[in-house]
């Protein structure tokens, strides 16, 4: 079982992802992981996109395409895999459907404001990074971590202004996606429940 999880920023492909994974026992591939470990191993791949990252400037789309080709053929993407956070541009799509058939891709369907709810409510632990969500999953005590009482804080990427911008960025190079994977009847467009659990649901009836 091959899936491709698309949805904007503080949709909760990461959440479902990893349900899946617990479901199916299938990896999950984050592009944001296979980066930091290509940088930590130090790899040729790695040492390439690490020049992109030191001078601030975006990884090129065939860098990210390469660490998913060499990902997808280990022994454990055997049984199928699921893309969390790739493919992010139309190019990543084409270059993605040369390489291997995915079975479907399952769009998290969720309201703006209820986006911009959870994006700008997010809270992160100074000296464990604990994430927490002051609409969603709150700390006990307000302002302070529950594993180590560290002060938690609201990242820059964050607020208002850069959330807008993330969800803009979305909107003008991802979403075309809907309609090139609707096209191919690949795509099940899957409603936010008023859970975590509730969602997870909605994405196994897609997939069943």
């Amino acid at each position: 079982m091959k899936i491709i999880l698309l949805g904007p920023p503080g949709a909760g492909k990461g959440t479902q992802a990893q349900l899946l994974v617990e479901k199916f026992g299938i990896p999950q591939i984050s592009t944001g992981d296979l980066l930091r470990k290509a940088l930590g191993e130090g790899t040729e791949l790695g040492l390439e996109a690490k020049k992109y990252m030191d001078s601030g400037r975006l990884v090129p789309d065939e860098l990210i395409i390469s660490l998913i080709k060499e990902r997808i053929t280990l022994p454990d993407c055997a049984s199928g895999y699921i893309l969390d956070g790739f493919p992010r541009t139309m190019e990543q799509a084409r270059a993605m459907e040369a390489t291997d058939n995915v079975d479907m891709v399952l769009n998290i369907v969720v309201d703006t404001e209820i986006l911009m709810g959870r994006l700008m409510g997010r809270r992160t632990c100074r000296d464990c990074n604990a994430v927490y969500n002051i609409t969603g999953k709150p700390s006990k005590v307000e302002g302070k971590c529950d594993i180590c009482g560290g002060e938690l804080f609201q990242r820059d990427d964050d607020t208002e202004a850069t959330v807008t911008k993330r969800l803009d960025t979305y909107r003008t190079l991802t979403e075309p996606l809907i309609g090139f994977y609707e096209e191919r009847g690949l795509l099940k467009n899957i409603p936010t429940g008023n859970s975590i659990e509730e969602t997870f649901q909605n994405v196994l009836a897609a997939i069943e």
